[in-house]
Formats: structure tokens, C-alpha cells, sequence
């Protein structure tokens, strides 16, 4: 037989090899459609296997819009409703002008939907952008779907990008851990993988080791299982430490502009709460006149309220020591009735105003989302108001270290009575030094309205931690109320796993108590001749 004649059968033969494929990828997209009109969970499940097998150009489409309640389907029609409300043919993508009659959705339940997450997970391997594929990889790796194995490899032979790379590869693992027909080093092997990834999917998946398991590979499983859950244990610790650093960051926001009202005026003033929640409430206002008329400069809402914030509340201050509190002084019974007075009518004038249910106060875009730090999960807005917190910190000690005001602060708190012979105006620094700490609350409002419920009782849920923290670090003394609000901060997220949120602030407070029985000054007393006697 000639060239000629050899090159043209094998020609004949390729052709009814493409033939043939074409053929059966047809037949079993033509079967995948009418088991998506059986009506049946179980034929659904094997329409979208079907699918992906096939390589169909509409299968994501098709899979995507199934997940999403927009497929619908009957006895000779597969459409497909689009997220703007047009309708497109599931076959052959081309757009209808109007779905045809007698069609439904196709039911779900949840078998389907691990199978969608599956084939979705899929399709997404061989995506041209890595983040789609790391996204489908880390989909594969949750459903452990045998059947998208062969297409995991074949990402694997042909994948470039280091991190898709390690999610490829975790996925792989994920699937032959579970096979028990896989080889016994491939599933070795997977064992390793799983421990470097070493959160709680990869404990999960290695809990699923099926009881086929040699004991070499059980031995391997019991290793990782126990180095990960020690891991986990270390990291939660640090994640608690960094929750206690927020909260301290928090309340050490609520509690400075109390330190310095009740470090200088002696006035125990039961509407500090009441202060941020004025701060609070300022923030909604500037962000609702934002939305309304500049809604471009909504990421600067935060930067246009914090000046806002401290104005109402520094004014809302200074009219409260000089409308009341300044014919209270030296009766501090009478101080404390009359400011939780004041801030029962705050409360109403705010629920009057406001309504009573909670106000929604948007983040910026630069204080949305997270990132992860190893084991350690930090989101932006909690890390922005430790920032913003130090910030504070630091422009106090700077107005009361290297400003007159400052000066005739200290002046007034050491020696109230030395210092207006001196020439003070004691009147006008307790009015300027009320104002000061209101101010600084208005401006632990803004920081909270990112974490907490703005509310008219927004104030009432830091009131008494403030307190505690100024006690506990030293009445009138910044450096005190750092440490006193860090302390209580980590302290308390250190106690919530063990004892409970309830129990671990009982025991927190119990052991403030006792610790000023011991040190009634607290930890960093001030020093001079008023205050010693």
C-alpha cells in the first residue's frame, strides 16, 4: 500500500474517531438536558456531571444560573433567565425574546447544591485569571468531588502561578485523602499537604480519613491531626490577644475623655456614655447628607464627621458644666443624680429624634473586608481604630504636655486652690477641660459606630468599663488609662473561652475590686500636694 493511500485511511479513520466523539458528546448533552427536566434531585446531580464531562461552551452558565434559582426547565426546552431578565437558550446560548410556556425552575436541595459548588469548582480550574482558579480550587478542596479529579491534575501539569499552584495541589489532596482506591504514597503524600495547610478545613478533611486507612497512614493522620489542633491552639490565643487589643483600643476611646473630667473636676459624670452616643449619631447625620447630596465623597465621611463629632459633643459638654454641674462641685452624690439625669433626657431627646431602632452607619471602602496574617484573621475596620485610638492618645499627651491649656490642666489637678491663686481661671479650664473629654467621646463614637449598633443606648454599654478603666489605671492619668484599658481588654477576651463573656466580667470585676482595696489610687497615682491630702 502506497503512502498516499496509507495517509488517506488514516485520515477516514481520524474522522470517524471525531465523528464518533462528536456524536457521544452530543448524546450526552442531549441526555444531561432531559435529566434537568426529570424534575428529579437525583437526575439533577448527574446533569451537571454530564455536563462539565462534555465540555458543553454554556455548562458554567448553565451550572451558575441552577445555583442561583434562574434555570428553568421543561419537557423540550432548557433556558436559562439572565441576571438583567432576559431569557437565553441553554443549548445554544442565543437569546429568546420570551421564555416558552410550561416551564419551572429546576428544584434544588442540598445534594445539588454541594454537586453545583463542585462543577462550578471545576469549570473554574482552567479560568485564565489565577484568583478564579484559586476560588475554584478551594471549592473542589470543600466538596471533595472524586470525579474533578482528572481535571485537577491536569490543572496541576499545566498551572504556573505559585499560590493557584498550592491551592491545586491542596484540592488534589483533599480528593485522594478520601479515594480508597488511590495509592498508598499518593495518600501519604496528601497528608503532608494538608498539614502545611493546617486550618480547620484540612483537620476536617483529615477526620474523614475513611476506614479503609493502613496503619502507616493512620499513624500519619494522627501526627498531623494532633501538630494542627496544637497550631490552631496557639493561633486562637493570638487571635484573642488581638481581640483584647481591639477592645482595649475601644475602650480606651470610651474612657480617656472620662480620665480627664474626673481626673481634674472630680465629677463623676454618669452621661460620659451618653457623649459618644452623640458622636454616633453625628456620624449617621453627615453620612445621610452625604448620601443625599454628594454621595462621591462618601469615603471621606468619616474624616468630614470625626471634627463634626467633637464639636457636638464638646459643646453638648461645656453647656452641661455650665448650665449644671458647676453649682455641683464638692457634692458628688449630687454630681452623679444629676448627670444620670442629663443623660436620661439625652436618651429620649436622641429616641425622640432619631426613633428608637438602630441607625446604619456605613464603613468606607478602606475600612471594609479583612486580611489574614497566618492563622490570624484582622479586619480593617477593628485595625483602623487601634490606629485611630493611638492617634488620640498621642494628641492628648500632646495638648496636656505642650500646650498652657495643658499646663493649667495639671495646674488645677494637682493643686486646685495654688493654682487660682496663681492667676487660673479654674471656671474656665473645668468648663474648657469638660468639653475636652465630651469632645474626645463624640470622637469614640465615631470609631464605635463602625462595630457596634448606633442607638440611643449606645453609650450605656461602655459607661461602666470606662469606669473601671480610669479606676483601675489611675484617676487622671492617660499613661493609667493605656494600661488599664489594654489590661482589661486582653484580660477579658482571655477569660470569654474559658468563662463566658458573663462570668470572665464578673471576674474581672471582682478583681478590681480587690485591687483597690490595695492601691485605692490605682496603678499610676498623680503626684502633689492636693491630691496626696
Amino acid at each position: 500500500m502506497s503512502f498516499l493511500h496509507r495517509l488517506k485511511h488514516a485520515l477516514v479513520i481520524l474522522v470517524a474517531l471525531v465523528a464518533a466523539s462528536v456524536a457521544s458528546i452530543a448524546q450526552t448533552t442531549d441526555e444531561a438536558f432531559k435529566r434537568l427536566a426529570a424534575d428529579s434531585y437525583s437526575d439533577t446531580s448527574r446533569a451537571i456531571e454530564m455536563l462539565v464531562a462534555s465540555a458543553h461552551p454554556n455548562a458554567a452558565q448553565i451550572v451558575e444560573a441552577l445555583g442561583d434559582g434562574r434555570l428553568l426547565a421543561g419537557p423540550s426546552d432548557v433556558v436559562v433567565k439572565t441576571t438583567a431578565g432576559g431569557f437565553v437558550d441553554a443549548r445554544t446560548g442565543q437569546a429568546l425574546g420570551a421564555a416558552p410556556d410550561g416551564l419551572k425552575p429546576v428544584r434544588l436541595n442540598n445534594a445539588v447544591r454541594r454537586a453545583v459548588q463542585a462543577a462550578l469548582g471545576g469549570l473554574g480550574l482552567l479560568n485564565p485569571d489565577p484568583a478564579k482558579r484559586i476560588a475554584a480550587a478551594e471549592a473542589v478542596f470543600k466538596s471533595r468531588d472524586a470525579g474533578l479529579l482528572p481535571v485537577v491534575e491536569a490543572a496541576i501539569g499545566r498551572e504556573t502561578d505559585p499560590p493557584a499552584l498550592k491551592a491545586l495541589r491542596q484540592a488534589q489532596a483533599a480528593i485522594l485523602i478520601a479515594r480508597p482506591d488511590a495509592q498508598p504514597l499518593d495518600r501519604l503524600a496528601a497528608v503532608e499537604v494538608l498539614y502545611e495547610r493546617g486550618d480547620q478545613d484540612a483537620l476536617a478533611t483529615l477526620r474523614a480519613l475513611p476506614g479503609d486507612a493502613t496503619p502507616a497512614l493512620r499513624e500519619a493522620q494522627a501526627k498531623a491531626i494532633a501538630a494542627i489542633e496544637g497550631r490552631l491552639r496557639l493561633w486562637a490565643i493570638v487571635q484573642n490577644l488581638w481581640y483584647g487589643l481591639s477592645l482595649g483600643s475601644v475602650l480606651l476611646l470610651a474612657a480617656i475623655g472620662l480620665a480627664i473630667t474626673f481626673g481634674v473636676m472630680g465629677v463623676i459624670n454618669m452621661a460620659h456614655g451618653e457623649m459618644v452616643m452623640l458622636g454616633a449619631y453625628t456620624t449617621f447625620v453627615v453620612q445621610e447628607l452625604i448620601r443625599a447630596n454628594a454621595p462621591g465623597l462618601f469615603d471621606w465621611s468619616l474624616a468630614i464627621a470625626l471634627p463634626a463629632a467633637f464639636i457636638v459633643a464638646g459643646a453638648v459638654g461645656i453647656a452641661i458644666e455650665r448650665g449644671v454641674i458647676r453649682f455641683l462641685y464638692g457634692r458628688p452624690l449630687e454630681t452623679l443624680l444629676a448627670t444620670w439625669g442629663i443623660s436620661l433626657i439625652l436618651q429620649q431627646a436622641v429616641r425622640t429624634a432619631f426613633g428608637p431602632t438602630n441607625r446604619e452607619v456605613g464603613a468606607p471602602a478602606f475600612m471594609s473586608g479583612a486580611f489574614e496574617l497566618g492563622g490570624l484573621a484582622i479586619t480593617y475596620n477593628r485595625l483602623w481604630i487601634i490606629v485611630f485610638a493611638a492617634l488620640v492618645f498621642a494628641a492628648l499627651l500632646a495638648i496636656l504636655k505642650l500646650t498652657p491649656m495643658g499646663l493649667q490642666m495639671r495646674a488645677v489637678t494637682q493643686n486646685r486652690r495654688m493654682a487660682s491663686a496663681m492667676g487660673i481661671r479654674t471656671g474656665r479650664i473645668d468648663a474648657l477641660t469638660f468639653g475636652l473629654g465630651s469632645g474626645v467621646a463624640g470622637l469614640a463614637g465615631v470609631a464605635l459606630s463602625q462595630i457596634d449598633n448606633v442607638s440611643p443606648n449606645l453609650g450605656q454599654s461602655y459607661i461602666i468599663d470606662s469606669f473601671m478603666v480610669v479606676v483601675f489605671g489611675g484617676v487622671g492619668n492617660l499613661w493609667g488609662t493605656l494600661v488599664g484599658a489594654m489590661t482589661l481588654g486582653v484580660a477579658n477576651k482571655l477569660l470569654e473561652p474559658y468563662a463566658g463573656a458573663v462570668l470572665g466580667k464578673i471576674a474581672l470585676l471582682v478583681c478590681i475590686i480587690l485591687f483597690i482595696q490595695k492601691r485605692p489610687r490605682g496603678l499610676f497615682a498623680l503626684k502633689g500636694r492636693a491630691v496626696e491630702a
